[in-house]
């Protein structure tokens, strides 16, 4: 049987040398090299889509991809697809980096400059090692894919647009229809989630925020099950505390939440930093509220293309919602989708103000009424988005995902949107 190797290499020079030693190996499937990080996700991502057999049973990182840099992108492909093996190309052969390395999920590490025999040792023994996770898995009869669950992140074009009550109203959504749902607050000096919820607990997310492996059960103790099965993941009660999480914190938290929930909802409010960047980046989906006047549709203008310039998400792989919409308004859809250059998401939100001022005064907006037509419209949204288990009424279908960016925001720190 042969072993399908895909390798994730960013210089031309170490492509050619390492494709060719591929080649090489015996009973052994070179698939085409990926030469980023986000490419190397993405492709995973479609090869899970349609089937775990469908998953190369070894990656081979080398040490000089980017811009995700090589541990955390192994975590990543660890944590999202686990019946794939990693293996490691590093000029750096140190006992340290042998153990970070494994701490991170690899399965194995190869000494530059590459030989041989070190690299067919290592590409089989993690063959053997995929090839029994996949038999573990299919015997397990679980049918979660490899790639976990779905990741929505909800960010604000500007503050009070309605960013935290469209991700509470879509993690609901999500978890009434039977949908394992977390339901994080990234917005980390602000966040308002506990609020809305009428949740007073002491964990925040940066409780995990200096955790390297967070595992079941100390993601467990982080989160707050609230009375609507939502499981919530807190912004700290102390603002300042928010510095503690880190893009690399936010990666690993994300990671650990895809892999335990069906769909994950990340509030990342208006404020862009390191955190929320990395979220975004990450998503299945990034949403993108504003509402239909100058300034808020401006302050998405600005936020897409800041996040293209960072290199953290493509403006036609961001979906903008349009909330409080009214048809009188001379700022349609069709205009801010032009104006944005994303895709507009075919269910607005109207402008019922009345409908929401006693649910969110009394901090119980999960308890807003069946009838209201903002949920009604919300719902329908997670509906659209292929968040909910069963077709909700309204608006269905959505648009299919596209390229993470990569993440730049570490290197190139900004203004907000």
């Amino acid at each position: 049987m042969s072993t399908r190797i895909l390798p994730a290499v960013g210089d031309a020079d170490a492509v050619r040398s390492l494709t060719t030693l591929i080649g090489q190996l015996p009973d052994a499937e070179p698939l085409a090299p990926v030469t980023d990080s986000t490419q190397l996700v993405d492709t995973l991502s479609r090869l899970a889509a349609e089937s775990l057999d469908e998953l190369p049973e070894v990656v081979v990182v080398h040490e000089r991809i980017g811009p995700v840099p090589a541990l955390e992108l192994i975590r990543e492909v660890a944590l999202r697809f686990p019946a794939v093996g990693v293996v490691l190309v590093t000029s750096d052969a140190s006992p340290g980096l042998f153990q970070a390395a494994m701490d991170h999920g690899a399965r194995g590490l190869a000494a530059l400059p590459l030989s041989y025999e070190e690299l067919a040792s290592r590409v089989q023994a993690v063959a053997q090692w995929s090839a029994g996770v996949r038999r573990h898995l299919g015997a397990g009869g679980d049918p979660v894919p490899g790639a976990g669950g779905t990741v929505v992140t909800v960010s604000g074009a500007k503050g009070g647009v309605g960013a935290t009550l469209t991700a509470v109203q879509l993690a609901l959504a999500a978890q009434t229809s039977g949908r394992a749902t977390a339901l994080v607050d990234m917005d980390l000096q602000t966040g308002d989630v506990a609020s809305y919820l009428d949740v007073q607990f002491r964990r925040s997310v940066v409780d995990l925020a200096a955790i390297n492996d967070i595992s079941p059960r100390v993601l467990a103790d982080a989160v707050f099950r609230h009375d609507s099965g939502l499981a919530l993941l807190l912004a700290p009660a102390e603002g300042e505390r928010g510095e503690e999480v880190t893009d690399r914190a936010a990666r690993h938290i994300v990671g650990a939440l895809r892999s335990r929930y069906e769909v994950v909802v990340v509030d990342c409010g208006a404020q862009l930093g390191g955190a929320g960047a990395a979220a975004v980046e990450m998503a299945d989906r990034a949403l993108l509220v504003t509402t239909p006047d100058v300034i808020a549709v401006r302050g998405a203008k600005r936020t897409v293309r800041m996040w293209d310039r960072l290199q953290i998400r493509k403006a036609e792989e961001t979906t903008v919602v349009v909330n409080r919409h009214t048809r009188s308004t001379e700022i349609q859809p069709p205009l801010i989708a032009r104006i944005t250059g994303t895709a507009v998401a075919a269910t607005t939100v109207p402008a019922h103000f009345k409908e929401l001022q006693g649910v969110v005064d009394a901090g119980r907006v999960h308890e807003l009424e069946a009838k209201s037509t903002v949920k009604q419209a919300m719902w329908a949204l997670a509906g659209e988005l292929g968040l909910v288990r069963a077709p909700q009424t309204g608006h269905k279908g959505g648009r299919p995902r596209g390229d993470r960016g990569a993440a730049g925001f570490r290197r190139r720190r900004d203004g907000t949107g």
